[in-house]
């Protein structure tokens, strides 16, 4: 069996070099394929998904996607192309950069965490909701217009517990 692993974005698969040349080598209809990839993942339109393409010998094929990373979901949910260069105004080369605004709702940071459940190998949705929330440190998104530290405290000392269901 045949095993191909590409990142595409939703609803636009392209036959990438890569991509055509083992579905060739397979001896697989490179246009089918790409069709299938669209058809799966049009409801991740713009985002970049994992897929993997299974080809056993008979030449049948599976497709499954993935779910997008955690960087395209808080991309998605803020409606931003790019997130923070320098989180909370670092500074850079003796250059201050401007500070990223956007802030998530407490309640997107869930969602995203429900979404990446069946990814991050655990069933505990506090702890995935920690490292999204831990994810936001790093790309310099705010939640609840507060630097993720203090909410990552505020998980710690069960101020989000109601919502974390």
């Amino acid at each position: 069996m045949t095993e191909i692993k590409v990142i595409v974005e939703g609803g636009k698969a392209k036959p990438t070099p890569a991509l055509a040349q083992q579905l060739s080598a397979a001896k697989i209809n490179i246009q089918e394929v790409i069709n299938a990839i669209n058809e799966k993942t049009k409801d991740l339109n713009g985002m970049e998904v994992p897929v993997t393409v299974k080809i056993d010998e008979n030449k049948n094929y599976e497709i499954s996607v993935g779910t997008p990373s955690v960087a395209a979901l808080v991309k998605k949910e803020l409606n931003v192309k790019k997130l923070a260069k320098a989180p909370f105004n670092v500074y850079e080369k003796e250059e201050i950069k401007e500070e990223f605004k956007e802030s998530l709702k407490f309640e997107q940071v869930v969602k995203i965490a429900k979404m990446k459940m069946g990814d991050m190998k655990t069933d505990d949705l506090k702890n995935v909701v920690k490292q999204v929330t831990g994810f936001c440190v790093s790309a310099g998104v705010y939640i609840e217009n507060k630097k993720p530290k203090e909410i990552l405290k505020e998980i710690e000392e069960g101020k989000w517990d109601e919502k974390i269901q």
